[in-house]
């Protein structure tokens, strides 16, 4: 039970071998400076998938999605919201009588 219907689990984690410093220039740079001063890190290879263009694109186009995501979503949830109160007669603007310029049945002034 909970398990999915019998599938297997929704993603599949890839082998971290799969990730080689090698494969993204920009961390070999990295790595090269970090050698010159006489250190190492051993999870450089953990950001080697931030620069696989072809499989993640670029961080611009996934901040874009990010950002937009649910945009269509809540354009056309705004879009009916503004049909509903079309059509139920929602004014926002009508005051009612809230005592703006209103002087009736408030005292005039005489006594």
């Amino acid at each position: 039970m909970g398990h999915g219907h019998g599938h297997g689990p929704p993603y599949k984690v890839p082998d971290a071998s799969i990730y080689k410093v090698a494969d993204a220039p920009e961390l070999v740079e990295v790595e090269r400076a970090l050698a010159r001063r006489g250190l190492k890190d051993p999870w450089l290879r953990n950001e080697v998938w931030r620069y696989n263009v072809k499989q993640f694109s670029t961080h611009r186009s996934r901040l874009i999605t990010f950002l937009f995501k649910g945009f269509p979503l809540g354009f056309a949830a705004f879009v009916a919201t503004i049909g509903v109160e079309y059509a139920l007669g929602v004014d926002y603007h009508a005051h009612g009588g809230h005592g703006h310029g209103d002087e009736k049945g408030h005292g005039s002034g005489h006594h």
